[in-house]
């Protein structure tokens, strides 16, 4: 028999701490009304925006350039079933997360997107009335850029205003070379290599999302976060195949990050390959710019261009090496 004090003793010996995870993404529209207010709140974005003078500009820009967009983005999303899935495979993402922390902590994840539903006021309030010690924030992007996880994390700094005393908080910036992300990555092409007869000749075409080179001049370290990513996948993989890295998404007239994928596949073709596989590497969910931009867009053009086999490698999304990669990152940014 045991005394009731030590009942009491043993139960708090064993209570898991408490943590809020506040998961960071860019968003997408939900519906076909969404994509112009979706693209006026992407615009508005400072770290998007961002000339002498464009705290006066920018949102009548962003709304000119809004409107001016909206219609041909609007064709796109009705390509690929009308809307964003990004909320929904994050949330499976969320979900996947907390069951994986569920051994030793008593985790709660939080979405906030940048740019749509829901937005980082409404994971803010949420955090809130958890209401927990200790506060993760893991923005969903491996490579660190301005663009991207430096504007969410600035969002949340805008927005969130803690309940009394403030959470301790930890925030995870990067994990680029987390080797469960790079194993996640590397299962996701080898399984994509199967789809060719021989996998050996196909051309592993790695592309990221681009950054303007301004960013890059002034000290952001997305493209040299990407090249190690890359160095890293195919060194776990220990692939023979040829490869490259390019940059796909530019916006504007800006020089951006280069080569850009369209060049790629008409130089490849040219050269005479015959087999691609592109691998959104800067991607954790499919989104437009995968399930469009790649999949319909690029592979269209391959295919006009003369390369026979075009494959796409999916996200690593909800993979269970993927979910453990983050629930590393948690548990390590914890101690």
């Amino acid at each position: 028999m045991f005394s009731r004090t030590e009942g009491k003793r043993d139960s708090q010996v064993t209570e898991k701490k408490k943590i809020g995870v506040v998961l960071f993404q860019l968003g997408g529209p939900d519906s076909a009304d969404a994509v112009e207010p979706f693209l006026y709140n992407l615009f508005c974005d400072p770290d998007i925006i961002d000339f002498f003078g464009a705290w006066f500009a920018r949102r009548p820009l962003a709304r000119y350039i809004a409107r001016k967009r909206a219609g041909v983005v609007r064709e796109h999303y009705d390509d690929i079933g009308g809307y964003s899935p990004i909320r929904l495979l994050t949330e499976r993402q969320a979900r996947a997360l907390e069951k994986a922390l569920a051994p030793q902590l008593d985790a709660k994840c939080f979405i906030a997107m940048r740019y749509w539903n829901p937005l980082t006021a409404e994971a803010a309030a949420e955090v809130n009335a958890w209401n927990a010690p200790e506060l993760v924030l893991l923005p969903l992007y491996p490579q660190y850029s301005f663009a991207t996880t430096s504007s969410s994390l600035k969002e949340w700094q805008r927005v969130y205003r803690p309940n009394g005393s403030a959470p301790k908080t930890h925030t995870i910036e990067n994990f680029f070379s987390h080797p469960l992300y790079i194993q996640a990555v590397a299962e996701k092409i080898a399984l994509s290599l199967t789809h060719f007869d021989h996998p050996d000749s196909a051309h592993i075409v790695f592309s990221a999302h681009g950054l303007p080179l301004s960013l890059i001049e002034r000290g952001d370290p997305y493209a040299r976060q990407m090249e190690e990513t890359v160095r890293l996948v195919m060194q776990q993989g220990g692939w023979k195949n040829p490869h490259l890295l390019c940059y796909q998404s530019k916006v504007g007239r800006r020089k951006w990050l280069s080569p850009s994928l369209v060049e790629t596949i008409d130089r490849l073709a040219r050269a005479g390959e015959k087999n691609l596989l592109v691998v959104p590497v800067a991607f954790v969910t499919e989104h437009i710019e995968t399930l469009h931009e790649i999949n319909i867009e690029a592979r269209e053009q391959a295919h006009k261009a003369g390369i026979e086999q075009f494959e796409m490698m999916p996200a690593v999304g909800d993979s269970p090496t993927f979910i453990s990669a983050l629930a590393d990152l948690v548990l390590q940014s914890l101690k």
